[in-house]
């Protein structure tokens, strides 16, 4: 799939099942074995970990103190006993935990300028872990091993729904006739839009089915109108001003009222408003995300003949300043000259500091490397 392909898929809101014609083809980012070694460790902990059972009385979710003790360690063979009776295992951001699946979500953030997660679904064969749901966010399903077959309904039941509009089994109701029935191989993608109702069971017999969902956190416009009226506020002295709440109950004085709210909201609708928010958001995704360095603990100096390139995992976007810029990232800002934004420009696609000047060039990639912002091609 190609970027504009990605782009489409993103902003057609439909569903999508995406072959993959390759079983191994997530073997990379995941497997059981991996699972087995997190539940080995002390970081395997509810709410990270959690059971869901669709076969249950009321909630799918199974209780914590069934498989974890009171600090939430888990008890793994209280959580061994629940799977094998057919609760699924759930395991949340794991890409918080998973260096491969970090890489991958990175690269996603990459793309769409916006969060990434992954959560991990184990279900035992024949099992199904939740009812009929939507999300509130866009999804992307990979199916690792085994298979699962899904429904998948073609409207959405809540457009553009988002985390402040929960499912409501009560409200939201799929009609069964209306649902699209997918089998995922391994290797296979589903993208679901978020308020689209979908739900999904392991296939009988064989063995389990392991996919990984992929959350797509994208800002929704009233995030974006927020941020931009957050930013606008203090070279807008108009949404400073104060809004005369004694005037709400006046009806001669709502038309007024309304008047200087189109007026403001079109104030806060600018070119300079547009970048402030993007501006933003780069920062909340190189700020909120677990920091990715290009380095670890031993980084040789580089050496003028060292192909070196911005670190693929890290988050960064350059900010004009004056004559120069700044380099801004989850670490300390980098002051940067004219001829160092030159530099940096051509490091995205890799260079060596012979190629970029020499030694003062060096002494320049020198800097980033010890940062993790540089890494050897």
């Amino acid at each position: 799939m190609t970027v504009p392909e990605a782009f489409a898929l993103r902003e057609g809101g439909e569903a999508r099942h995406l072959p993959g014609g390759d079983a191994r083809r997530f073997a990379p980012l995941l497997s059981i074995a991996d699972l087995d070694a997190f539940l080995r460790t002390d970081a395997a902990r509810s709410p990270r970990v959690s059971m869901a059972d669709s076969s249950r009385d009321g909630s799918a979710a199974v209780p914590d103190d069934l498989f974890a003790d009171e600090d939430g360690r888990i008890d793994p063979i209280g959580l061994f006993q629940l799977f094998d009776g057919g609760a699924t295992l759930v395991i949340s951001q794991f890409h918080e935990m998973h260096p491969p699946l970090a890489r991958f979500c990175r690269g996603l953030e990459k793309l769409f300028l916006h969060a990434v997660q992954a959560n991990i679904y184990l279900t035992p064969p024949g099992a199904q872990g939740f009812r009929t749901h939507f999300d509130t966010h866009d999804v992307l399903v990979l199916q690792v091993s085994g298979h699962k077959a899904w429904r998948v309904w073609g409207d959405m039941l809540l457009p553009h729904a988002t985390r402040n509009t929960p499912w409501d089994g009560t409200v939201h109701r799929a009609d069964p006739a209306g649902a699209r029935d997918v089998l995922l191989a391994p290797g296979d993608v589903l993208y679901v839009p978020r308020g689209v109702a979908h739900d999904a069971a392991a296939q009988q017999g064989g063995e389990p089915s392991l996919h990984v969902t992929v959350g797509l956190l994208e800002p929704s416009w009233a995030d974006a109108l927020k941020a931009a009226i957050d930013q606008m506020e203090q070279q807008q002295p108009a949404l400073r001003q104060s809004f005369r709440t004694w005037r709400l109950a006046d009806e001669a004085s709502r038309a007024g009222l309304l008047s200087a709210a189109r007026d403001r909201l079109a104030a806060v609708a600018t070119e300079e408003s547009l970048d402030l928010v993007a501006m933003r958001f780069l920062q909340q995704l190189g700020t909120d995300r677990i920091l990715m360095p290009g380095r670890g603990l031993v980084a040789p100096r580089p050496e003028l003949d060292d192909r070196l390139v911005l670190a693929d995992a890290v988050h960064h976007y350059v900010v004009p300043m004056g004559e120069g810029a700044e380099l801004r990232w989850a670490g300390p800002s980098v002051p940067l000259t004219a001829a160092e934004l030159v530099w940096l420009e051509r490091l995205g696609e890799g260079a060596t500091a012979r190629e970029l000047g020499g030694e003062a060039a060096l002494a320049f990639c020198a800097r980033l490397m010890a940062l993790g912002l540089l890494e050897r091609a």
